[in-house]
């Protein structure tokens, strides 16, 4: 069974998903979405309990890595699979280029496969897709907002300037 809840962060409305003890989305939310589950974690499921404290931790600076268990391997191709295991891979504070990822995912030619992949990253955040940027060190696109990855870079300490 999917359980749903919405949490409020420095970057606007999370939507977590968890199934099977495992998250399996976790994403921007529309501000003006329904409003289900937010009654206050306490009332969640251990796994949302997990991942709204590891989120509350991350955006306090105090944490780096996530040990929430999360789930990949349920949607998507192959191939945004790979790209998604490898972005658990990018170090805290730390980014990658698009043309780099692609390198390690299959090729230099899949710059844009892997954008695409980039942008359908189940799980923001923990999966850091926001460590993605150009080879110009222009940030590129975000699911959320270039704003709000911007402000995720900056919350883990890179200055990030606009070019």
């Amino acid at each position: 069974m999917q359980e749903t809840y919405f949490m409020q962060t420095p970057i606007g409305r999370l939507k977590i998903v968890s199934e099977a003890g495992a998250i399996i989305a976790l994403d921007h939310a529309d501000e003006a979405a329904v409003v289900e589950g937010e009654g206050g974690p306490g009332e969640a499921s251990g796994v949302i309990r997990q991942c709204v404290r590891e989120l509350e931790e991350y955006f306090s600076g105090s944490r780096r890595e996530f040990e929430v268990p999360i789930s990949l391997d349920h949607e998507g191709t192959a191939f945004q699979r790979k790209v998604w295991h490898r972005l658990r891979e990018i170090p805290y504070g730390e980014t990658l280029s698009y043309k780099a990822l692609a390198a390690d995912c299959g090729g230099p030619n899949h710059s844009r496969a892997v954008a695409n992949a980039n942008g359908r990253n189940p799980i923001s955040i923990i999966v850091p897709c926001h460590r993605v940027i150009a080879s110009d060190g222009t940030l590129g696109g975000y699911t959320g907002g270039v704003g709000k990855k911007r402000r995720l870079l900056e919350l883990e300490g890179l200055d990030i300037r606009p070019k």
